[in-house]
């Protein structure tokens, strides 16, 4: 689901940063105050909850691989706005430092996975919920759908607009110029894998955090759901701050998943869409790119544009395997805990800024902070 850098036509990436830039801005104005209490160590735990889970492939049948997203629970514990910083830094993350997604495709990946994607599991969750306690079992079932549909709706925006690109983007002589495979083979190609195997792990995910944190600390799913108040016996039982510390049970999580992340290598394949330029020369990879693609042959060479713009962006750590690394599994490990590094510094200096420009350049607090 991460569009590579070449599939998507320069307007439609303009078009799609265009689409995110105001979700960006609302994000960071409903966060603004937030961000100097209880948002910043959360907003850096789930954006580096998402960054290492995105790092597990699942083998899909036909010979492609998908991945979990954790955006259904970062929904539901930080509320839309701050789901949607916590995505996109860890999109950023991925796309600058590993090539995993583009930079010129960077919009199109945040308004699939990180808007489409936290909007839909925030209302599916608030719906399904309803006015049930914070520790009900409906709240449980309430996740895991939103989990569940929300990567599904994410996967669906990326299979869309790839398959737009032949019908609008090709040569006079009709080649297509970007992603090559219209709409009734990417919709296809990318649905069934992320309705059924990619789904249901978004689906257990969300579903088992929000158990898991129902009975470890249920106040963090106090955020969205206002009005609910946990049963008097729970709420003595929880902590008053919602610091560092409040997240220190999921930051042993991630690490946890850091050590695991190298599972994620046994997935053969490479995601739908994600191929590079040089599989459309490879015997090998073109008859695996065929059998994913209900058995329609690609184009011969890679189209000239997604060759053109391929190259936009080189990683320095691409497909999170560090040069200097010989053992794939132990790169795969520094990766994520480099990324979830960056990850923690840009959520604190968020966290700095939005203090520095509540206060003021004088040190006080600015006229115009907002009622």
């Amino acid at each position: 689901m991460h569009i590579p850098d070449g599939y998507l036509s320069p307007a439609t990436c303009a078009a799609l940063y265009g689409g995110a830039a105001p979700f960006w801005y609302v994000a960071l104005r409903r966060t603004r105050k937030l961000l100097l209490t209880r948002l910043v160590p959360l907003i850096s735990v789930f954006a580096a909850f998402s960054f290492v889970i995105m790092m597990f492939n699942i083998p899909i049948p036909g010979g492609t691989t998908a991945h979990p997203l954790g955006v259904g629970i970062a929904s539901i514990v930080l509320g839309p706005w701050a789901s949607i910083l916590a995505l996109s830094t860890a999109l950023f993350i991925q796309a600058v430092f590993f090539g995993d997604g583009g930079i010129t495709t960077l919009g199109a990946n945040c308004f699939n996975m990180a808007i489409v994607g936290s909007l839909i599991a925030y209302l599916v969750y608030r719906m399904v919920a309803g006015r049930s306690a914070i520790t009900s079992s409906r709240r449980v079932v309430a996740a895991a759908l939103g989990g569940y549909l929300a990567i599904n709706g994410a996967a669906l925006c990326a299979a869309v607009e790839l398959g737009l690109q032949p019908h609008f983007f090709k040569t006079a002589a009709g080649a297509p110029l970007y992603a090559p495979y219209p709409l009734h083979i990417a919709i296809p190609a990318i649905m069934i894998g992320h309705l059924t195997f990619a789904g249901l792990a978004e689906l257990v995910v969300s579903g088992g955090v929000v158990a898991y944190l129902q009975r470890a600390n249920p106040s963090l799913l106090r955020f969205t759901a206002p009005g609910i108040s946990l049963p008097q016996e729970e709420s003595q039982q929880v902590p008053a701050e919602t610091g560092w510390s409040t997240a220190r049970p999921l930051w042993t999580a991630v690490g946890l998943l850091l050590v695991l992340a190298p599972l994620g290598l046994l997935a053969a394949g490479k995601a739908w869409g994600e191929w590079s330029v040089h599989d459309f020369s490879s015997p090998a990879a073109r008859r695996q790119i065929a059998k994913a693609s209900q058995n329609v042959t690609p184009p011969p060479v890679a189209p000239s544009g997604l060759k053109r713009w391929s190259t936009f962006w080189t990683a320095p750590f691409p497909d999170y395997s560090p040069s200097f690394v010989h053992k794939p599994a132990f790169g795969y490990i520094l990766s994520g805990m480099f990324g979830t590094g960056i990850i923690v510094l840009l959520s604190v200096l968020m966290g700095w800024l939005a203090a520095r420009f509540r206060r003021g350049p004088s040190g006080t607090r600015a006229r115009t902070e907002e009622t």
